[in-house]
């Protein structure tokens, strides 16, 4: 019987991307990251299990340019590299999926480690920060919650006093924007042509 190494008999850990890139979730590198890759992994990333209303799901991506939105909205004066980490703030789940919280919370620690591993390389790829500052931090969780307040009430079934219960309430002028699913193609041209945009700014320190 022929013997196997270790490493011929470890369970695979990288996956293929469209791109031909293969991206290590163990060990992944920030050159094995492109964003054609993550764009086209979000546009078909549901959110909210796809539990949600409208002749299309509710994808990661769509869900990204909502939370860069709500970030300029509640910070005006954001700089860009604090808007492409807002865009950008999911950006694992292309590799990952799109976990509700509930389920993030039984798997706990395993995930959370995984995910951290991946935002670091992302940003690194794009010219940030491997970890975001506490106050961005929290400004983007900030806009996190109040996009899942609009997705929650328009898209997913949630009452009004259900989701500011869940969520907190939504900053003022928030009604501007809406959560109405827009098709896969759509999400992903859109989140590429706000990316190319944040990613211009920053590289030329805008």
């Amino acid at each position: 019987m022929p013997r196997h190494s270790a490493k011929s008999s470890a369970p695979r850990a990288w996956q293929r991307m469209l791109s031909g890139r293969r991206l290590d979730l163990l060990d992944p590198s920030p050159l094995d990251i492109e964003i054609e890759d993550i764009a086209h992994g979000l546009a078909r990333v549901a959110r909210w299990n796809g539990q949600t209303t409208g002749a299309h799901p509710y994808s990661v991506a769509q869900h990204s340019l909502l939370v860069e939105a709500l970030v300029r909205l509640i910070e005006p004066s954001a700089p860009p590299d604090w808007l492409l980490a807002a865009l950008l703030h999911d950006a694992p789940e292309y590799v990952v999926g799109d976990m509700i919280s509930p389920f993030k919370n039984v798997i706990g620690d395993d995930y959370k480690s995984v995910e951290d591993r991946l935002t670091q390389a992302i940003h690194l790829r794009f010219g940030l920060p491997p970890r975001i500052k506490p106050r961005l931090k929290k400004l983007i969780k900030k806009a996190d919650h109040a996009s899942a307040y609009i997705e929650a009430t328009e898209v997913a079934g949630f009452s009004k006093d259900e989701a500011r219960a869940l969520f907190g309430p939504p900053p003022a002028n928030f009604d501007r924007y809406s959560a109405e699913p827009i098709a896969t193609d759509d999400a992903k041209q859109r989140f590429l042509v706000r990316f190319e945009t944040l990613d211009a700014l920053v590289r030329s320190g805008a």
